[in-house]
């Protein structure tokens, strides 16, 4: 299968991420290491992946800093896959995604998950862009700005 041409050239930084992050399995990589899994087992447990598919994104997201590779902590011959400083700056994405699944792709009868704040118990707030004052904004508020 031919792999579509990378958008690194493009200026557009939603293009750039998509190219980097934007599969599913690589999403569902990055999410399922938040919630604690970093063996290549483990990942391919839990999401259910070829183990060539899985080897590749594990591959691209080491290669792009978002993962890094560690000995095993429990001392065995094994490696882990634990994210980057680089990969935990993905924790928003992730959360807004999450986020906006739950409140439009499940129906209210429908078993779903939450995200909640362990210290207080309580669902995460819905996350949305500020402006520097704190309020909310919308999209028709904002304007992209090339910059040179």
């Amino acid at each position: 299968m031919a792999r579509r041409k990378s958008t690194i050239d493009e200026t557009c930084p939603v293009a750039r991420s998509v190219d980097v992050i934007g599969d599913r399995w690589s999403l569902l990589i990055v999410r399922d290491a938040f919630d604690g899994v970093s063996r290549f087992g483990d990942f391919q447990r839990s999401l259910g992946v070829a183990r060539n598919i899985l080897s590749e994104r594990l591959r691209r997201l080491v290669e792009a800093d978002i993962l890094e590779t560690r000995p095993a902590s429990d001392g065995t011959a094994y490696q882990e896959y634990v994210l980057t400083a680089k990969g935990e700056s993905l924790f928003p994405v992730v959360v807004a995604l999450r986020q906006w699944g739950e409140q439009y792709l499940f129906s209210h009868s429908e078993q779903h998950s939450i995200l909640m704040d362990k210290a207080t118990g309580q669902p995460i707030p819905y996350m949305t862009p500020q402006s520097g004052d704190g309020s909310a904004v919308t999209s028709s508020e904002t304007v992209v700005k090339k910059l040179p």
